[in-house]
């Protein structure tokens, strides 16, 4: 017997146990964040999530940029839906400002936003099939997103952090190509969300791994401040876009999405629901920008909006414009503005004081994955380790978003 070693007794709970690290470079984490866990062969006892690996200081490297060097940080949250946490910083600028936007604009950016939360949720569901073993439905659908992508850098030549937009509107207005791209996609979109359905929705297997499984009371999800689908799947209605709306949303005849028990299932199928929400939002924006003036992609605010390129080449006045905006050298009142949207996984938020000077005094990024990741090492207590990962694949925590 080697004395070196503890001796267990017959009665010693820690005999069994054995210490896990899920992640941070595990693929079932999706991420680089890390879980410590201890299981009793192979059923969570108890978990430490631990965070900061990929720590970027985002917050306090925007207090020392000028409002349009901060767009490209925002990219970098929840890069699986960039576009919308662009068009929310602008928003917030734009607040700041007293900025009052056209209306074709608050269209185009819908149409953007939308596709993005398409995307997001696309790859938020198919890794929840692929988690359950349904590879097929993830090589399929996510071809989808590809799609999406393509739209984006047909408007503004990027596809994944797309720095898209600017302050008081976009940079160009959307051509011919990128509206037949987004008709097309609204064509063939749907078909493929409707097969993607009927292969999981009344799936057997699909369904025995995640309905009743890792199941949140509406109560809970609230005390942890949940929102997005994650708190929708619980029964609560709570959409930034309704209870808050920005970009005229409140013009716009869609619904909010609610699920019953807080469970796998119900976060899939809120989310494939909002899906045909967004196909709905686009169909209707594109409607309306044709009761709108054309041409028109931006606010008349010569102070904060960049001069048109060819001008600034050509054109010394336009030149210096350009350098005072993006160097910071308008001044911008002083006031203390929140403003959120509604983000992919939930209320992305923008917290901003101005003290009139170069840049923000203080900006503070309210990323919902950091606040719906809190609760994962608590539900994870008492559960398999293989429903743990469908869990983590469901909530949809994205590593940009934890570390700010």
């Amino acid at each position: 017997m080697n004395h070196n070693q503890p001796v267990f007794t017959d009665n010693d709970p820690q005999e069994e146990l054995v210490t896990l690290n899920l992640g941070p470079t595990h693929p079932a984490t999706h991420g680089v964040f890390q879980n410590v866990l201890q299981l009793d062969g192979e059923r969570i006892v108890s978990g430490i999530s631990t965070i900061g690996y990929i720590h970027r200081a985002f917050e306090k490297i925007a207090e020392h940029r000028p409002f349009y060097q901060i767009t490209p940080l925002t990219d970098r949250l929840n890069y699986c839906s960039s576009p919308i946490n662009n068009m929310g910083w602008h928003m917030t600028v734009e607040k700041l400002l007293n900025i009052q936007m056209p209306k074709r604009v608050d269209y185009l950016r819908i149409i953007v936003m939308e596709l993005a939360r398409i995307s997001d949720h696309i790859i938020c569901n198919t890794i929840i099939a692929q988690d359950t073993g349904a590879t097929t439905t993830f090589l399929y659908f996510f071809q989808f997103r590809e799609h999406i992508y393509e739209i984006y850098e047909e408007i503004c030549g990027a596809r994944l952090t797309t720095n898209i937009g600017r302050i008081g509107g976009f940079e160009r207005d959307f051509n011919d190509i990128a509206f037949a791209k987004i008709n097309k996609f609204l064509k063939e979109f749907p078909v493929a969300l409707k097969e993607f359905e009927s292969l999981l929705n009344r799936n057997r297997i699909f369904i025995d791994r995640t309905a009743g499984v890792a199941a949140v009371t509406a109560e809970k999800a609230l005390e942890y401040s949940w929102t997005g689908p994650l708190l929708r799947a619980t029964g609560v209605d709570y959409d930034v876009r309704v209870s808050e709306p920005y970009c005229s949303y409140n013009e716009f005849d869609f619904e909010v999405p609610v699920g019953t028990t807080g469970d796998i299932y119900d976060r899939y199928r809120v989310r494939n629901e909002e899906m045909w929400q967004s196909v709905s939002l686009i169909t209707q924006a594109l409607e309306k920008i044709k009761n709108e003036p054309a041409g028109v992609f931006h606010a008349d605010v010569p102070d904060f909006y960049l001069p048109a390129k060819q001008e600034v080449y050509n054109n010394m006045e336009a030149l210096i414009y350009h350098f005072k905006i993006v160097m910071g050298e308008i001044d911008a009142p002083k006031a203390e503005v929140y403003h959120a949207v509604e983000g992919g996984n939930g209320e992305l938020g923008f917290y901003l004081i101005n003290d009139g000077g170069r840049t923000p005094y203080r900006l503070h990024f309210r990323r919902p994955s950091f606040i719906n990741y809190s609760m994962f090492a608590n539900m994870s207590e008492g559960m398999l380790l293989s429903d743990a990962i469908i869990n983590m694949s469901s909530m949809n925590i994205i590593a940009g978003e934890l570390d700010a």
